[in-house]
């Protein structure tokens, strides 16, 4: 079992996580959510701020989980002296490497084993099969009580995880097997809900439209 809390970024690595093959799946979406889980948390932290399509670091403490806090640092390098950047530019560029922080995370609390080979014998290539599933069965059962069942509203980590999972388009991650017209409505309803406190509600916001830009740009760069 883990030592604390896991964060919404290794929550969504999780739903992503193939339990067998270890692979990713809808990597890409998944990397962008990723990146703004870890953002999702250091605003609930208090350590970063958002307004509109900016972001700013308020507070360099370090917060005491290491994920966390390897993302805090860098922010503050990239923001390179100025006071607020684009919440999309600090997407676009840490998505992938969010990725493989998560992973990390959840390989050292032994909830996936990290599996390293070659392809034909050349390129290396890394996967994360699933080591103890506790954890993924808790979250999948409180995102089904949420989204599927007859629960209350729910608390404001859920709420925001749905969000973002909504926004990626990652209805099927979180819901295999059930149409997306099934979930998609209450996701939609939960991601406008009043559940949190005003600044984390509008820092969702502003991280939805900025994951929605950004597989935007990516789908319009595939097919150029």
């Amino acid at each position: 079992m883990t030592d604390a809390r896991v964060t919404l970024a290794e929550e969504i690595m999780l739903l992503s996580l193939d339990d067998e093959s270890g692979w990713a799946r809808s990597r890409q979406a998944a990397g962008w959510a990723v990146a703004a889980a870890l953002l999702l948390d250091l605003v609930m932290a208090g350590r970063v701020a958002v307004s509109g399509k900016y972001l700013e670091v308020v507070d360099d403490t370090p917060t005491g989980d290491p994920l966390l806090d390897g993302r805090l640092g860098l922010l503050r390098t990239w923001m390179r002296g100025r006071s607020k950047r684009r919440i999309t530019d600090w997407l676009t560029k840490d998505s992938t490497k969010a990725v493989g922080a998560a992973l990390e995370r959840l390989a050292g609390r032994g909830l996936v084993t990290e599996e390293r080979r070659k392809v034909m014998g050349l390129f290396p290539v890394r996967r994360y099969p699933e080591a103890d599933g506790s954890v993924e069965r808790e979250l999948r059962a409180r995102l089904k009580a949420a989204v599927l069942g007859d629960a209350a509203e729910p608390d404001g980590r859920t709420a925001g995880l749905i969000a973002l999972l909504h926004s990626a388009k990652l209805h099927g991650l979180a819901f295999p097997g059930v149409p997306r017209k099934q979930v998609e409505p209450r996701m939609a309803e939960i991601a406008a809900g009043q559940w949190a406190a005003e600044s984390v509600r509008l820092a969702i916001q502003a991280m939805q439209a900025a994951v929605m830009v950004a597989g935007a740009a990516a789908a319009a760069a595939a097919v150029s």
